[in-house]
């Protein structure tokens, strides 16, 4: 936060400085007492199980230079600044959407989709930077938290922002958008993560538009023609819609698609102009998120040549896709997280890997509701027609994968473990050189410890 004190802050949340000086200044917000950053606010969320102002005496005596509270009407400690507040979550999110009117001319872009948000988000954020500072989401902060502390670290240096914007429950989008304001809204697709909270994939659909609560009079919404829900979506009426696709009639469109040892490689039609673009990330999905990136630099101004050349030096980040060699052994850790699109996206990836033998890790998919069974066995189905020789599962969920591959009849072999200990000891005298092996699962999963000790090891050894 720039050139903010504690009154400023007070005044902008509506709260009441209960102690301290007002005119002290204040450069961040944290959340986690056990995480202070220098001349930091410390906001005490309450939680289902925690209410953080527990930690209130921690969080000053490890140096927050000030604290909200909503249960004390005098401060317990006068060392610093106190300000009261009704709701310390409304609060917060007042807050972010201060700093973000604070920086009235600064672009932005909110990014939201079922699959692939984030690693569009870095794709924008990295064509983008051909022409300007940029400023994107750190790490996973896309939520009703996450956002107003993003939006909390934007500064008078940066020249355009990239908001990754999540959804875990109806109407939270719509707070979000608002708070901050972007001037380009992305939707990557409809898909069923999170049906189990929004019941329906309509009710998804309906939620990924309430983006538009946020967006700028006059701005762009930017739409992958390719999803079968967003391609004839109207905007509302005084935005733009920029079309990217692989579709006829996208305005930003990929044709000539193919695969180089497992990285894409396109032509991007744009008008009159044919651009080639080569990805450093494995799997042709990641094209549609490409085409978003240089949709959004197109759109900015971006040079697209240089747009392109930007893009083609991501390569991704920890447990997204990333390919170790070790000792003869391929690993694709893909472990962050997982729904039926990106499993399958995942699966394709091996598929199309050289190696004596492809080895699909896959745990449990969250968040899919009643019809969860069926998602995991439509993934199997989709794994069994494909060139694998291992299908091993983790979790009870992951056993519909397992049932899928086994029904098929398919002369791959299917494992399945209910623990990763179980999993870890397997794999140790399965894996050999030579072999190739995806994991892939929802986080809390934690297929990346598995991954983790078994590079550990290979690396050792």
């Amino acid at each position: 936060m720039e050139n903010m004190t504690v009154g400023r802050i007070a005044q902008a949340v509506g709260g009441r400085l209960l102690c301290g000086d007002a005119s002290l200044p204040v450069e961040h917000i944290s959340i986690d007492s056990r995480k202070i950053l220098p001349n930091s606010l410390f906001v005490p969320l309450i939680g289902e199980k925690v209410d953080a102002h527990r930690f209130l005496k921690q969080a000053i005596e490890l140096g927050a230079a000030a604290v909200f509270t909503s249960e004390h009407e005098e401060a317990e400690d006068a060392s610093v600044p106190w300000i009261r507040v009704e709701d310390t979550k409304q609060a917060l999110q007042r807050l972010g959407a201060f700093c973000r009117q604070s920086l009235p001319t600064l672009p932005v872009v909110g990014v939201t989709g079922s699959v692939g948000k984030t690693t569009t988000r870095e794709m924008i954020a990295a064509a983008l930077s051909a022409k300007y500072v940029v400023y994107k989401t750190p790490g996973n902060h896309n939520s009703q938290v996450g956002v107003p502390i993003t939006l909390s670290e934007l500064c008078s240096r940066d020249e355009i922002a990239v908001i990754e914007l999540g959804m875990s429950e109806p109407g939270e989008l719509s707070v979000i958008a608002k708070m901050a304001e972007p001037d380009m809204a992305v939707i990557t697709n409809i898909g069923v993560t999170h049906i189990e909270q929004l019941g329906s994939i309509m009710n998804i659909y309906k939620e990924k538009l309430s983006i538009q609560d946020g967006l700028q009079k006059g701005g762009k919404l930017i739409l992958n023609v390719d999803d079968p829900m967003l391609g004839n979506t109207k905007a509302r009426q005084d935005v733009e819609v920029v079309s990217y696709g692989k579709m006829s009639g996208a305005r930003y469109r990929a044709v000539n698609i193919h695969l180089e040892d497992g990285y894409p490689v396109f032509t991007l039609s744009y008008g009159e102009r044919e651009i080639e673009v080569k990805l450093g990330v494995l799997g042709e999905h990641n094209v549609s998120n490409a085409l978003a990136a240089l949709a959004v630099a197109g759109e900015c101004g971006v040079n697209l040549e240089q747009a392109a050349l930007a893009l083609g030096q991501f390569r991704g980040f920890a447990n997204r896709q990333q390919l170790y060699q070790i000792g003869g052994l391929t690993i694709l850790d893909d472990s962050y997280n997982a729904s039926p699109v990106s499993m399958k996206a995942a699966i394709e990836v091996l598929a199309n890997r050289k190696g004596k033998r492809r080895i699909a890790v896959l745990a449990d998919m969250k968040e899919l509701g009643e019809q969860a069974e069926e998602f995991h066995y439509d993934v199997g189905k989709f794994a069994a027609q494909k060139n694998l020789d291992f299908v091993i599962t983790c979790g009870e969920l992951a056993r519909q994968i397992a049932k899928a591959v086994l029904d098929a009849e398919k002369m791959i072999q299917v494992v399945s473990f209910s623990d990763n200990e179980s999993l870890l000891g397997f794999l140790r005298g399965l894996l050999h050189e030579g072999d190739c092996v995806l994991f892939k699962g929802s986080n809390s999963m934690k297929l990346f410890e598995v991954c983790a000790q078994l590079r550990k090891e290979k690396e050792e050894a």
